[in-house]
């Protein structure tokens, strides 16, 4: 835990930083500062109310641009999914604030390339590694990732010389629960013709709350943005056009490719009206049990129902996609594949199969973080939606 009259360092490579990332920075140095615990995370499978109740504040990790992809790649494969390279690579380059002041790194098995980079992440900040079962429908492997849940409560208390109670692990959950149902109020806007909001607004809106260090203050602000933007709908105001095609997005995490694929679909007469991904309603519509009798197994459980491609079988996410389709009435589906993400690219042949037997139209992209296939995306998506 860090000394509050412990003098911060920024990175060495601070003064590089546009304005932008110098106040984000600087928001984080001045938190570390006063004393702030501070724990990084990559996953939605990581469980945050424990992290929560140990008095830490949650932070994703940066991860979501090409521009420390070529110091990343001095140590780990070009051939690799773009998130995993780039959060390696903030790390390795010291240009994340998040990374660089987290007193714990919290990782997970999901995908071989995510574990591996863990283990060299290890070597330039303290991680905790969550070991995630290949699947969820056997008893042992819902107990053993139960166990992992209990090993990271044990962690964060050794950590922070604290024990993480009953009572704190249930304050944690329904603060999070609270932050879930708003989240899902916001996209419930999006079932309206035309949606009370744009698809990039939405989109920008959950990837900003990763970044975000005061849960209840993120909450607010989004039941505030919920409440305007119904009464705005109300009204009759709306920044979509009636005529846009309502596009749901599925796949891999957004978070790096809302200006490529989000705003390149409302640039060419879509919307998007549903975010099926990490920060969608893949992840936002499980709640925790608030009142169980063992409130960290309900919150293990919780987590454990998320649809992810790394869970064999994952019957249950075409199922929950064909229900957002006719929920969001919507006219395409596009999945956004990163590239070399081998699990959600070789489960969209079933994910294509699931959709266009509801009879809706599919498209799969297989992209990165770079610019260098703008003009293509334009293209592709643009004639997708001329089709619709």
């Amino acid at each position: 835990m860090t000394d509050a009259s412990t003098p911060i360092e920024l990175p060495r490579t601070f003064e590089e930083f546009n304005e932008q990332r110098r106040q984000s920075f600087l928001k984080v140095k001045d938190f570390k500062q006063a004393g702030g615990r501070l724990v990084g995370y990559l996953c939605s499978y990581t469980p945050l109310e424990v992290i929560d109740a140990a008095g830490a504040s949650a932070v994703g990790l940066c991860g979501t641009s090409d521009e420390v992809i070529p110091a990343a790649e001095e140590v780990l494969p070009a051939n690799l999914c773009p998130l995993v390279k780039s959060t390696y690579g903030f790390a390795y380059s010291q240009k994340c604030p998040f990374t660089h002041f987290s007193d714990l790194i919290v990782g997970e098995t999901t995908c071989d390339g995510k574990k591996k980079m863990y283990e060299l992440l290890g070597e330039l900040k303290p991680t905790h590694i969550l070991h995630l079962p290949q699947g969820r429908s056997r008893a042992h492997e819902r107990e053993g990732w139960y166990q992992e849940v209990v090993a990271l409560k044990e962690a964060l208390e050794r950590l922070y010389g604290i024990r993480i109670t009953d009572d704190t692990l249930r304050e944690a959950a329904r603060l999070r629960n609270r932050l879930r149902r708003a989240t899902l109020a916001l996209f419930e806007l999006q079932r309206a013709e035309p949606p009370a909001m744009s698809g990039v607004e939405l989109m920008s809106t959950m990837f900003a709350g990763t970044f975000n260090f005061d849960v209840r203050a993120y909450v607010e602000s989004l039941e505030r943005l919920g409440e305007q933007r119904r009464a705005e709908a109300e009204a009759g105001g709306s920044p979509v056009g009636a005529g846009a095609k309502r596009i749901l997005v599925t796949g891999c995490p957004v978070g790096g490719v809302i200006g490529k694929v989000g705003a390149t679909i409302e640039r060419n007469g879509g919307v998007v009206v549903c975010e099926d991904d990490c920060g969608g309603e893949r992840t936002n519509r499980f709640m925790v049990d608030e009142d169980a009798p063992d409130i960290l197994r309900a919150i293990a459980e919780r987590y454990l129902k998320i649809n992810c491609s790394v869970m064999t079988p994952n019957e249950d996410r075409f199922v929950a996609t064909r229900e957002m389709m006719e929920k969001y009435r919507v006219d395409g589906v596009i999945e956004c594949v990163l590239t070399a993400c081998h699990t959600f690219n070789v489960e969209a042949a079933r994910m294509e199969c699931a959709v266009e037997e509801a009879g809706v139209p599919y498209m799969k992209i297989e992209t990165d973080y770079s610019s260098g296939d703008l003009g293509q995306l334009e293209t592709r998506i643009a004639a997708f939606i001329e089709t619709l």
